[in-house]
């Protein structure tokens, strides 16, 4: 039975910083795609959905390749999308819906709970994380949360800190970026139209956040949750 395989609901995100631009009522239905290669797991899915008259599912899909189309056609409001598919894995179709449809929510599903995967689809642009650790009777409130507010794209999560998040502004984000892009705070300071000072003072604030001393340590950081694509990945110590 799909409730055997999903069990207690986690959703993980970061704060909420303002409520998104459409908001959803009774009148009008949340239109879902949903995609996952176990049918088990997405025979619970759909079960919850159909459940709760606040939602419409109007497409499933087994593999990333099949994502796309669907969602080009049905045009929903979110999409659920499993981290692992065959074809083409889900964040390969994360990365692919983000940049076509970027009004489309996307929350990502996983047995994992990897606070680099995570990370990695927070970044990539998904608005929550739903470990398969789950009651099918949460799925709608964990997706209703997720078209109703916007939250925040970087999170990390440990044993020791559970859910604990690295509240980067997203203009750290974007000097995060440049950073492990190889730009000096020259240029990153006239892309930006800022001081090199400016640029130094949330350097500062960047590496406090992220527990590293340095560009390299910044730069690793960005490479590992997907903030920059990283050319080769330097495992050494810093």
């Amino acid at each position: 039975m799909a409730t055997d395989v999903l069990e207690n609901v986690e959703t993980v995100r970061t704060q909420p910083l303002e409520p998104a631009a459409a908001s959803f009522t009774v009148d009008k239905k949340i239109r879902v795609v949903a995609a996952d290669d176990h049918a088990l797991i997405l025979g619970g899915i759909a079960a919850a959905l159909e459940r709760d008259p606040g939602f419409e599912l109007v497409g499933l899909a087994s593999n990333g390749l099949e994502v796309l189309p669907l969602v080009e056609r049905e045009r929903p409001d979110v999409v659920l999308l499993d981290v692992r598919m065959p074809r083409m894995d889900g964040l390969a179709s994360l990365e692919l819906l983000h940049k076509k449809y970027p009004e489309i929510k996307v929350v990502m599903i996983s047995v994992g709970t990897d606070e680099e995967q995570i990370s990695a689809a927070l970044s990539r642009g998904a608005v929550g994380y739903i470990v398969k650790s789950i009651n099918p009777n949460d799925i709608p409130a964990a997706l209703r949360q997720a078209v109703e507010q916007t939250v925040y794209n970087v999170l990390m999560r440990s044993e020791q800190q559970p859910g604990a998040s690295v509240n980067l502004t997203e203009r750290e984000v974007a000097i995060l970026r440049a950073v492990a892009l190889g730009q000096s705070n020259k240029a990153i300071a006239k892309e930006l139209w800022v001081t090199e000072q400016t640029i130094k003072f949330h350097l500062t604030n960047i590496y406090k956040k992220l527990g590293v001393t340095n560009r390299t340590g910044a730069a690793r950081y960005a490479y590992r949750t997907g903030i920059a694509q990283s050319p080769i990945l330097d495992d050494a110590p810093e």
